[in-house]
């Protein structure tokens, strides 16, 4: 059987069978997996993130050479956690110049990105491992979902775009969006699909091509709520700023809109409490050990 064919095998399985079916009270998100715990954006991240109690798993996708789509959260060769094939220490300057749109998927899997670990993580564990495709991911954890966990997870897949970047380190928003919808589309039910971006153009695509999906508007500047939501032209499903950026009037206001709010990377057990006090919809965090050790009190419970 081909890879591709056991995939959807698994996915049909899985899709007949008796998972409860419903939207979670409190959406805790792995960002990139469970950055604190474990190399970002691996298989390995996303199969802890789902076996400590997250709702969601959160990435980021990229485009190779050969139109792969990639998880990844630059469109570069990270010097700061990755080696190269040899395992040898990349330096700063060379960073950029290593552009994943300029190198194939084959010449991309001889990086190592999680020997070196993390300096600000400094509890995640090294191993081994590559970049991995965005099908590879869904087919591990949709597996892992069927074989171990209890209950089905969504995804929160952030499209890596921006002006400057265009045609240098990913292809136009447009090419760009219908590799990602494509792939998400044969592989997996895509009411299980968060598309999430800080590039607004990336939003209005999707919303004027795709308008049966939910998407999520991220938020890093000091702009109004109003404003911001005037330069996206449209109500989003979700709200994401980040998590200093927010008030429980401005949750409440976004509530009044109808729009959910779930607040990036929020790592602090404190800052957890206090953002569910405000009563945000969920929250990103590296660290989703954390959020499971306060379940009761974030209503993350399973039926």
């Amino acid at each position: 059987m081909t890879f591709r064919l056991l995939v959807t095998a698994v996915i049909f399985a899985i899709s007949t069978s008796a998972f409860p079916q419903y939207i979670p009270k409190f959406d805790v998100q792995g960002h990139r997996g469970a950055r604190g715990l474990m190399p970002e954006n691996s298989i390995p991240g996303f199969l802890l993130a789902i076996d400590s109690g997250v709702t969601t798993i959160e990435l980021d996708v990229v485009i190779t050479k050969d139109k792969h789509v990639v998880v990844s959260h630059e469109p570069w060769i990270s010097t700061a956690i990755c080696l190269d094939s040899s395992g040898n220490p990349l330096k700063p300057s060379q960073e950029k110049k290593i552009n994943i749109y300029q190198l194939t998927y084959e010449q991309l899997k001889q990086f190592d990105c999680g020997s070196l670990g993390n300096k600000n993580f400094p509890h995640q564990k090294k191993e081994p491992i590559s970049k991995p495709l965005l099908s590879e991911v869904i087919a591990a954890v949709e597996y892992h979902i069927k074989s171990y966990a209890t209950y089905e997870v969504d995804y929160n897949v952030e499209i890596k775009s921006a002006v400057e970047g265009d045609k240098k380190f990913h292809p136009p928003v447009e090419e760009f969006s219908d590799l990602v919808y494509n792939l998400l589309d044969e592989y997996i039910p895509l009411d299980r699909v968060v598309i999430q971006s800080f590039d607004f153009r990336v939003l209005k695509y999707w919303h004027k091509k795709y308008p049966h999906m939910r998407l999520a508007a991220l938020v890093e500047n000091t702009k109004s709520i109003d404003s911001n939501l005037s330069a996206l032209g449209f109500k989003p499903s979700v709200y994401s700023p980040h998590y200093s950026l927010l008030s429980k009037d401005k949750v409440k206001y976004l509530h009044s809109q109808r729009i959910r709010v779930i607040p990036w990377t929020v790592n602090e057990v404190s800052d957890m409490l206090s953002l569910k006090g405000m009563g945000v919809d969920g929250f990103i965090t590296d660290y989703p050990d954390r959020a499971r050790k306060y379940k009761m009190t974030l209503n993350i419970q399973r039926p």
